[in-house]
């Protein structure tokens, strides 16, 4: 005779041996590392993070962690609330909670009332002035002055302009910026091809190939740029591996002889210094709250100005990576409509 497996309402899920032993339903080591790195890495830390402060709010108000109940989850709203993060970083901690539930195989709590809170937070920081921050989106004259303000003669100054100007190319993301190989770059006859191996909507790494044309002014051109960084490398010694290194104040390039296997990172410049490189470069360029600038400029500047000239939803959701129907892509579009259709051209004002 079977016994069987049921969820919490008695619906049968699946039949299993009576004898099945606690070793059938356990992960090995291996196994767990395999799921856990199923998630992003940048996913992970938050995570992390997250459920460590909810932890330790639990603790503190003498709370079930898990399972939670609905109070649960509206209450430690109303406490990050208090706190004044942000919507979307409550969000985000609404959704590790969940997702702890997934991974204890716990049934998840509603999240009505909690999401209800959220929304009449959100209602609030509107009428007391707050607005989402958004970086800054890196329009082709806003790169230009990024790109211009960069010395032309100098290694950090080359591999700075490649960054950008690749970045808003490739309307990337900082992790994929970083993750770039010089083995990942291809030239054309008809411009430069950007091998990405993995992407935030590509987590199961099939890899997709992003089609560069050249450009109009030599400055912002993407194929150029891109030469003028691998000449430099070249001359270093560097035809593999990371394409962005560290460049120190003397001009030495990052120690890529120390480099791991694969996509080592141990001479690769890390998503947060790219951030950084963009922030410089706006800062240099004296664009008006030049410290709002992030990579995330470049990518949203990419979408925007191809927009902005006629390019197809369709077209940059794909060539961005973006999921299909994206809402993001959608106030790109909407961004550059308002003005492009915008009603009251032609009546006369």
């Amino acid at each position: 005779m079977e016994n069987h497996m049921s969820a919490a309402d008695g619906t049968e899920l699946a039949p299993r041996p009576a004898a099945a032993s606690s070793a059938e339903h356990t992960l090995d080591g291996a196994a767990a590392r395999l799921v856990e790195d199923g998630l992003a890495a940048n996913t992970r830390i938050a995570y992390a993070r997250d459920f460590a402060a909810y932890a330790a709010w639990c603790e503190q108000s003498g709370r079930t962690m898990l399972p939670a109940s609905a109070a649960t989850l509206a209450n430690y709203v109303a406490h990050l609330a208090a706190q004044r993060y942000a919507p979307s970083t409550i969000d985000r901690a609404l959704a590790c909670v969940l997702a702890a539930h997934d991974h204890a195989h716990l049934a998840k709590p509603s999240t009505m009332a909690a999401r209800l809170a959220l929304r009449a937070y959100r209602r609030d920081r509107a009428q007391l002035g707050h607005r989402p921050r958004r970086s800054p989106a890196i329009t082709v004259d806003r790169l230009r002055a990024m790109v211009t303000a960069l010395p032309a003669d100098t290694p950090t100054g080359l591999r700075d302009r490649a960054i950008l100007v690749l970045g808003f190319a490739l309307m990337g993301r900082r992790s994929e910026i970083s993750d770039v190989d010089i083995d990942d770059l291809t030239v054309t006859t008809e411009g430069l091809e950007v091998f990405i191996p993995l992407s935030k909507t590509d987590q199961d790494a099939h890899g997709e190939t992003v089609a560069i044309p050249y450009g109009s002014h030599p400055d912002t051109c993407p194929v150029r740029v891109a030469h003028a960084w691998l000449a430099v490398l070249a001359e270093h010694g560097i035809t593999t591996g990371a394409l962005f290194h560290p460049v120190d104040r003397h001009g030495r390039i990052g120690d890529h002889n120390r480099t791991t296997a694969g996509r080592g990172r141990r001479a690769r410049l890390s998503p947060q210094a790219i951030n950084l490189i963009v922030k410089r470069a706006a800062t240099a360029a004296c664009l008006e709250h030049a410290d709002t600038y992030t990579a995330h400029g470049l990518r949203a500047g990419g979408a925007t100005s191809a927009a902005k000239a006629g390019a197809p939803m369709s077209a940059i959701t794909r060539h961005g990576r973006w999921a299909d129907g994206s809402p993001v892509v959608a106030s790109y579009i909407r961004q550059a409509d308002k003005w492009n259709d915008n009603p009251l051209r032609g009546i006369g004002l």
